[in-house]
């Protein structure tokens, strides 16, 4: 439990840390990732989403075993961010920057699935 209590808690942190100062990045990601924005409902949205989810995986880490079952989606929240950006990266539509940031999150996703099962064996 105390490697969940961490995980969570390093991924909830890292997620705060890399999206929140994206609130005042719509202009600069527009003119470093061409072409410009233009549905910022959308880039504000996503980011939105993205800090709400944060701050479930800090929930999910002050209580693993109780948050358990939301475990799951945060694996598919990870995921699904993870893929697209691979796939839009083979595509040549995303930038390296962009595939990493996917790749790390598959890794804190392949960690969230690695952190379920073990509590499951725990309990």
């Amino acid at each position: 439990m105390k490697l969940a209590k961490a995980l969570y808690l390093v991924a909830g942190i890292y997620g705060l840390i890399v999206l929140v100062p994206q609130y005042f990045l719509l202009d600069k990601t527009g003119r470093d990732y061409p072409p410009a924005i233009t549905h910022p409902e959308y880039y504000y949205g996503f980011i939105g989403v993205a800090i709400a989810w944060q701050i479930v995986v800090l929930i999910i880490g002050k209580d693993p075993v109780r948050y358990r079952p939301i475990m799951l989606a945060a694996v598919v929240e990870k995921a699904s961010y993870g893929i697209a950006t691979i796939v839009l990266y083979l595509q040549g539509r995303t930038a390296a920057v962009i595939l990493g940031t996917g790749i790390v999150d598959l890794i804190f996703g392949a960690l969230f699935l690695f952190a379920y099962v073990k509590l499951n064996e725990s309990t």
